[in-house]
Parts: C-alpha cells; sequence; structure tokens
C-alpha cells in the first residue's frame, strides 16, 4: 500500500460517506414528512454521517476496493403514516427519496465543478472529489432503483403494482436478495461494466451543462 492508493481509496470513500449519508437522511425525512417519526427517535433523522455508517458496508468493503456498499438502512413504519395516504404509496416515496437524493448530489457536483470552472478554480484533488461524487451519486442512483428486493427500487415496483401482477411479484420478492447477490457478482466479475452505460449517459449530459455553466 503506498500514499497513491491511500488517496484514491480517501476519494471514493468520502464520496461514498456523504452520499450514503444523505440518502438515508432523505428516507428519513420523507417518513417523518408523512407522519412517522420512527427514525427521528432513533437519531436517524440527521445528516452526522457517523449514526448512519455500516462497519463493513460503508468502511471495510470500499477501502479494499470492493466496488459496492451500504449504509444502516432507516427504519421505517408505515402504519404511522398519515391517514391521507396509503401505506403502499407512502413506502413507495420514502424509498424513492433516497434515489432522488443522489440525483440532486451529482446535479450538485456538476455545478460546482461548473462554477469552479468558470472562475478559474484549479485544485486537483476538489475536482477529483467532485467527478467521484457525480459518478458514485449516479451509480448509486440507478442501482437503488433496480426493481430487486431489498433495493429501494422493489419498493417503489410493489407501489405501482398492478394487483393481476402481484402474485408473481410476491414470489419473485421471496428470491430478490438471491438475484441481487448474482448481479453484484456478475458486475463485480465485469469490472463494474454492468452499469458503465447509465453512467456514460448522464456524462454527457452533465458536460454539457457543466461546459454551459463555464463558458
Amino acid at each position: 500500500m503506498d500514499d497513491n492508493w491511500l488517496l484514491q481509496a480517501l476519494m471514493q470513500l468520502i464520496p461514498l460517506i456523504l452520499s450514503l449519508t444523505v440518502h438515508e437522511w432523505a428516507h428519513a425525512y420523507s417518513a417523518m414528512r408523512l407522519g412517522d417519526d420512527t427514525a427521528q427517535r432513533l437519531g436517524r433523522l440527521t445528516l452526522n454521517p457517523i449514526p448512519h455508517i455500516d462497519p463493513i458496508g460503508t468502511l471495510l468493503l470500499p477501502l479494499i476496493g470492493v466496488p459496492f456498499g451500504w449504509a444502516k438502512p432507516v427504519p421505517v413504519n408505515p402504519t404511522r403514516f398519515t391517514r391521507k395516504m396509503p401505506m403502499r404509496t407512502g413506502m413507495m416515496i420514502t424509498a424513492a427519496a433516497g434515489p432522488f437524493s443522489n440525483v440532486v448530489l451529482a446535479l450538485m457536483c456538476i455545478l460546482i465543478m461548473g462554477v469552479l470552472a468558470r472562475f478559474s478554480f484549479d485544485n486537483r484533488a476538489v475536482e477529483m472529489l467532485l467527478l467521484s461524487g457525480f459518478q458514485l451519486n449516479v451509480l448509486l442512483a440507478v442501482f437503488n432503483m433496480l426493481p430487486i428486493p431489498p433495493l429501494d427500487g422493489s419498493r417503489v415496483a410493489d407501489g405501482l403494482m398492478p394487483s393481476r401482477l402481484r402474485p408473481g411479484w410476491e414470489r419473485f420478492t421471496v428470491y430478490g436478495p438471491f438475484v441481487l447477490l448474482g448481479l453484484v457478482f456478475v458486475n463485480f466479475q465485469l469490472g463494474g461494466g454492468m452499469f458503465s452505460w447509465p453512467l456514460n449517459i448522464a456524462w454527457r449530459l452533465g458536460a454539457g451543462l457543466l461546459q454551459a455553466i463555464a463558458s
């Protein structure tokens, strides 16, 4: 392990911790707005990273180079949601809030990069952090919206699932975690290339916005 390895690890770890923190906070905040204060009472409605950190998923795996990570899941109790909204809809909203926060963070990274370029601010470390933050948040948003349990996308899919398809969907949810593990394994074998196409699309869009701000 040399200094270059440590720098690269930190450039990945810092945006990951911040992104996962905002992701989990968004779940907690949306649940609170819908009437469920479970996460708030457990100290999870915070932007302090410490309550959200999972020692293995947030720290160990990213540090050893595994392209996969997670934070402690925010507890949500749909029975405490406001009666004005069906529980299934409330769960769909709280689930989507996490990936949506990652989209917002990715956009913020591009906006900051554009502003810094416009004012000729040249700092390689800052640029690397922002670029890493952009890529990471795009990947987090796309990955978490996959309709595979226990990812956020599965709860969104559950809220939108028509009644005629629900029996098959409920059978699939039993095997969802195994499908997810298989997907992660295949993606690891491909060097993370399975998700390169959404990242490339997002970068093309982001680069256009960055250029427009910087010019």
